[in-house]
């Protein structure tokens, strides 16, 4: 009985993080490779470390704090909000539209397409648009 439970996690977990684990490609809106996300971590194009997130916390490629995500709200290092997130819909702190996505595709607040995301988590998308683009 152990053993059947056993396997049915590992069964689970590995549907469950088999997206994640190869397609983590960010793209332009022309279809250009911009960046990956490995788990936590963010690349550019050229495979340089450009970010990654520790729990709600944001950090550039040398370890400095750019800003946090807490909820539906997206701050920046000093604390000062700089965006929200509703549902799929980004804005600014001062509630212009900043942009959106939709599946895997991420538009501008003009609804203009700037890139791609495959396999990305939503929150992984989140902070690639607020902190790196």
């Amino acid at each position: 009985m152990k053993k059947s439970i056993q396997l049915t996690a590992a069964l689970l977990l590995f549907v469950l993080l088999l997206p994640a684990a190869f397609a983590q490609r960010m793209y332009d809106g022309s279809g250009s490779p911009i960046g990956r996300v490995d788990g936590e971590r963010y690349y550019n194009a050229s495979g340089q470390p450009i970010g990654r997130v520790d729990g709600e916390r944001v950090y550039d490629g040398s370890g400095r704090p750019l800003g946090r995500i807490d909820g539906d709200r997206v701050y920046n290092a000093s604390g000062s909000p700089i965006g929200r997130i509703d549902g799929d819909r980004l804005y600014s702190a001062s509630g212009s539209p900043m942009g959106r996505m939709d599946g895997e595709r991420l538009y501008d607040g003009s609804g203009r397409p700037i890139g791609r995301a495959d396999g990305l988590r939503r929150m992984q998308m989140v902070v690639f648009f607020y902190f790196f683009m």
